[in-house]
């Protein structure tokens, strides 16, 4: 059974001072015979990905990520707060998804830079610039907006990647996962 983790767009958060996504219908079926709609938005609303270019000068940008890192095995986890290096240390997954109202510290960072290969969290914005800059500069795919409120902890499988918006610094994304059982 999939479970999707992705916010519906329109109706998703937005960060502040980012552009609200928008569509416009430009034709219909009735009308025109076919509905046709365009979007206007920033990239980092709801569900997306940020690349090493959001804080990176010459940093990789969205269409050049590894993708082997956006889908795996990974572990749900409850934090509230401040994830803490001491938390930090506890982490054995590749690809760990912050679930609840928490954000990550600078040390917590610092640590998780050398042992995962994606983080995902519910709120827009897993902190600060000092923790965007050390986890997208150590590879770390940023995944942002989640969806975790009705998953379980654990195992499971992820699958999200970030649609191929070429030199642009994230995307939206279809995060989703399938439980692995015990």
């Amino acid at each position: 059974m999939w479970i999707d983790i992705t916010q519906e767009l329109f109706s998703s958060e937005v960060y502040p001072g980012d552009t609200p996504p928008e569509f416009r219908r430009v034709s219909t079926v009735e009308k025109d015979g076919c509905m046709v709609t365009d979007i206007t938005m920033c990239a980092h609303n709801g569900t997306h990905i940020d690349a090493p270019a959001h804080f990176l000068s010459g940093g990789r940008t969205v269409d050049r990520l590894d993708l082997s890192r956006c889908a795996g095995t990974c572990e749900v986890r409850t934090f509230s707060k401040v994830l803490t290096a001491e938390d930090a240390e506890k982490v054995t997954a590749k690809r760990l998804l912050l679930r609840g109202d928490c954000s990550v510290s600078a040390e917590a960072a610092n640590i998780l830079r050398k042992k995962l290969l994606l983080l995902g969290i519910q709120a827009q914005s897993v902190g600060d610039a000092t923790v965007h800059k050390s986890l997208l500069s150590a590879d770390v795919i940023l995944l942002e907006g989640l969806v975790l409120q009705d998953v379980e902890d654990g195992a499971y499988e992820l699958f999200a990647f970030p649609l191929k918006l070429g030199g642009c610094d994230g995307a939206p994304v279809r995060a989703v996962l399938r439980k692995i059982c015990d």
